[in-house]
């Protein structure tokens, strides 16, 4: 799937852009040209060679607090993405699997973290549990999980009428050999496509959070909380939002984007690709041959 992912355009702009956040949140803190907590004299300043994106309203330096603030961000979405995995796709496979009971009740669990507003849920833990985004990130991800749910639900339902899984069940398979041999291969597309998109959710919710001061104690740098402190101070620097918010709108545009190019090649589609690129294959090596024939 990997390298049907990176066969496509967009697969490549998508895994290069999110690479690149990647980076920016293993490296940024070492790569930031000043200290990001460092206050000064020099307030609200413009761009210029010692301060690339000039400074905010308490003359620390903007470009160094973009690149520190990455790794909260792009922690928190993995931490709102791999809860709601878990949470949600283990589950989604063994209801069909575990018995009526167990189907019941992970159905009707679902439908009750669907109809919970996950934003001001994230809140109220946070006013219960402390101010600390790895919390609110958790629980937000159990509330993102019936996407998971239902998606590798679906999928299993899928499989488990197949003639294949069925006779290896008669014949005395386990419940887990058949999910690791013959289920979790066909759920794995539709799971891959629902995790780049609740990446980009979490960076859509890690940045709400942050604009709205919760989750993280100040003067810690987020491009949601860079993003709230530039608007108090628009009449001085207009063009200061737009750093934080373009970082955010094209994080979430590569999610987005990774998650159609995975559905591209997954599926019908995906084998449609591949056979397309074998016929071409084909007539490539077998276009010589008729040409030397021919003379």
């Amino acid at each position: 799937m990997v390298r049907r992912v990176l066969s496509l355009t967009s697969g490549r702009i998508a895994v290069g852009i999110l690479v690149l956040i990647a980076l920016l949140a293993v490296c940024g803190p070492w790569l930031a040209p000043q200290d990001p907590l460092a206050t000064s004299d020099n307030t609200l300043a413009s761009a210029s060679g010692a301060h690339w994106l000039g400074t905010d309203y308490l003359g620390r330096d903007v470009f160094s607090r973009l690149l520190d603030g990455s790794r909260i961000s792009v922690l928190g979405s993995l931490e709102v993405a791999l809860m709601a995995l878990v949470v949600g796709a283990i589950p989604g496979i063994l209801s069909v699997y575990s018995g009526r009971v167990f189907e019941w009740l992970t159905l009707r669990l679902a439908d009750t973290l669907v109809a919970l507003p996950f934003l001001l849920f994230a809140i109220a833990v946070i006013a219960l549990l402390g101010n600390g985004i790895t919390q609110a990130m958790l629980v937000t991800g159990a509330l993102v999980s019936p996407l998971f749910y239902r998606v590798s639900r679906a999928a299993t339902l899928a499989v488990a009428r197949s003639p294949y899984v069925e006779a290896a069940i008669v014949s005395g398979a386990s419940v887990g050999w058949v999910v690791r041999r013959h289920v979790w291969v066909k759920v794995l597309p539709p799971v891959a496509v629902a995790l780049a998109q609740t990446i980009g959710v979490g960076f859509v919710i890690v940045s709400s959070l942050t604009f709205l001061g919760i989750g993280v104690q100040p003067p810690a740098p987020t491009w949601g909380g860079l993003l709230a402190s530039d608007l108090g101070y628009l009449s001085h620097q207009p063009w200061a939002p737009v750093a934080p918010a373009l970082l955010i709108m094209v994080t979430v545009w590569a999610c987005n984007l990774l998650a159609d190019a995975i559905r591209d090649v997954s599926g019908e589609a995906g084998r449609a690709l591949v056979n397309q690129r074998r016929a071409r294959a084909h007539t490539g090596t077998s276009a010589p041959v008729s040409v030397g024939g021919s003379r």
